[in-house]
């Protein structure tokens, strides 16, 4: 489920960005765009942590696991 979300969240990252450009060349204001591309980023980050936290708990709760 982890890598499903950090794929959806890739997703709106790459959305963010085509809107930003799109915005860009009609000289729109990008602040509030850009306040919510960081915002995703900075989630993404997050997320990648926490399934980083999680594959580790799993690998040390069973030896076998790779």
């Amino acid at each position: 489920m982890a890598d499903r979300h950090i794929a959806e969240a890739e997703a709106r990252i790459l959305r963010q960005q085509a809107l930003i450009k799109r915005l860009s060349e009609s000289k729109r204001d990008l602040v509030e765009a850009e306040k919510l591309l960081a915002l995703l980023e900075q989630t993404l980050i997050q997320m990648r942590e926490h399934r980083h936290i999680i594959l580790d708990t799993i690998a040390r709760l069973d030896p076998s696991t790779p």
